[in-house]
């Protein structure tokens, strides 16, 4: 099982790594795509995100310069089989239309899959 995280997901003030095991009962990898490590190295600093990537042992996938996060998520989402976890409303109905499964955060206490 592939799960990709969107950047929204290493902004949130929850365990979403604790989360992602108590609710995926069989053996995944974790995967971020390029452009989400770049707007982390803004948000939460390069350090900190270069130590959480590393430290849990996620993949960085290259992809196209010239599309936009969202599109390239839902393009890896339905060509690849990736679980996608974000808290994008506009990228999660686009990802339920095409019946991609979703990890999502709910009632900031918890991660739900869908």
């Amino acid at each position: 099982m592939k799960i990709i995280l969107d950047t929204n997901f290493f902004l949130s003030n929850l365990d979403i790594f604790s989360e992602i095991q108590r609710i995926i009962n069989e053996p995944y990898e974790l995967y971020i795509i390029d452009k989400t490590l770049e707007e982390l190295k803004h948000k939460k600093g390069e350090k900190l995100a270069k130590e959480l990537i590393q430290k849990k042992n996620i993949k960085i996938l290259e992809t196209e310069k010239n599309k936009n996060v969202d599109n390239l998520l839902l393009d890896l989402a339905d060509k690849e089989r990736f679980i996608v976890a974000t808290q994008d409303k506009e990228l999660k109905q686009k990802l339920k239309q095409k019946n991609i499964k979703i990890i999502t955060i709910r009632q900031k206490t918890h991660l739900v899959f869908e």
